[in-house]
């Protein structure tokens, strides 16, 4: 028994010594956010960030003005939604599901609690808002052109020379030859110390780049953090203020949201997190649709829009198929061409030109099993695209 005992007493204190070797590493190798980020998931009972996360972090405003109000169609949820699509919504927990056809609402259902005006994170279709905040940049001159370098606006990299080869729009359109790692799940990579760091500026300045610039595709947040940096820097503004004054007041959202900052003072996360709602993400479609004009007025340059929207194929010069543009998903070879705002969890904002639709899925999961084989990242996308024209060709 006292055998028993003692090996038990040494095995707790080897375990403890190495948990403290190993928080004592983690400080030392500058990846103490590991810390924040176990505890805001795993310990929360999750294996990722989640939707529901704004009141984990600080963030900024973006403020609204006076509101527009959603027009609804006269078949306004007259047609049920398909089994197969209900079952689809219901099984990854979604929290909300809409159609605007036509410039009004034709189908909205919401799930599990959630309603019309409930603030989840947008995730990566921030991505897509902050390339609209770049085409307005360079619209009122704060930044020249998509050609700039970025060693313009980002001096501390004026001594790498390749970044020195990067331009600003290499960085909408996910061809910057940047030293980043994408991963959401594994807790020692640059995108979790994003979204879990108190620092954000520091860390993407404090990274260099590996390879050329312009040549290939590689979906890299990092990219977009820089980006957002380069955009704050050249107008002065906050994202969030910048986003407030362009495009969240002009279109009359429902309601102010949020950006998630690294800290209280600090820097908005560019690659993701801005908190809105269905109704509201889904004018983002519906500005994109229409080239960029809302109400009458060109809110931004027609050519810009159309460029964001058109497959960037040097990128995909070794594929079957180009896929992104500028902060734009595509497949223009499915069955109905569309394009999308695409979130980490499910969070899509898929634009159907040819119906003049925009279909909008938020929600805690996403259907990762290769059933439609779609191009595109998410097969669930192609579900909720193919089962809304399912529903309005029955109308």
């Amino acid at each position: 028994m006292k055998f028993i005992l003692k090996f038990f007493k040494k095995l707790l204190i080897v375990s403890a010594a190495i948990i403290l070797a190993a928080v004592i590493l983690l400080y030392i190798t500058g990846n103490q956010y590991v810390f924040r980020g176990v505890q805001l998931t795993y310990l929360k009972g999750n294996t990722t960030a989640n939707i529901d996360d704004r009141l984990d972090f600080d963030t900024r405003k973006i403020e609204n003005g006076t509101v527009q109000e959603w027009e609804l169609s006269e078949d306004y949820n007259k047609t049920p939604l398909t089994d197969t699509l209900l079952k689809e919504l219901e099984a990854y927990k979604s929290a909300g599901f809409l159609i605007i056809k036509d410039g009004k609402i034709l189908n909205e259902q919401y799930f599990n609690g959630y309603t019309s005006t409930s603030l989840t994170n947008s995730f990566s279709m921030s991505k897509s808002m902050l390339t609209l905040l770049l085409g307005k940049a360079i619209e009122e001159g704060f930044i020249e052109s998509l050609s700039d370098p970025i060693t313009k606006y980002l001096q501390e990299f004026e001594d790498d020379s390749l970044a020195q080869q990067c331009t600003v729009g290499d960085l909408s359109s996910m061809t910057a030859g940047y030293d980043w790692s994408e991963s959401y799940y594994f807790p020692l990579n640059p995108t979790a110390k994003a979204y879990y760091g108190r620092n954000i500026v520091d860390q993407m300045l404090s990274r260099g780049f590996i390879k050329e610039s312009g040549k290939e595709f590689k979906y890299l947040s990092g990219v977009t953090q820089l980006l957002g940096i380069i955009v704050s820097r050249a107008t002065k503004k906050s994202l969030s203020s910048y986003l407030s004054d362009k495009f969240w007041k002009p279109m009359g959202m429902s309601k102010e949201s949020y950006w998630g900052l690294d800290n209280e003072d600090g820097m908005e996360k560019a690659y993701c997190c801005v908190y809105s709602n269905v109704r509201d993400l889904a004018k983002f479609g519906q500005l994109i649709l229409q080239d960029g004009k809302w109400n009458g007025t060109q809110l931004i340059d027609s050519s810009f829009v159309s460029l964001m929207k058109t497959p960037n194929y040097k990128a995909f010069m070794h594929k079957t198929q180009a896929t992104y543009g500028y902060s734009l998903w595509l497949d223009y070879d499915h069955e109905t061409p569309f394009y999308s705002l695409i979130g980490h969890l499910g969070q899509y904002v898929a634009v159907i030109p040819s119906q003049k639709m925009i279909v909008v899925r938020l929600g805690e999961n996403r259907d990762r099993r290769d059933t439609k084989g779609g191009v595109l990242p998410g097969n669930d996308l192609y579900y909720y695209v193919d089962e809304a024209m399912e529903m309005v060709s029955g109308n």
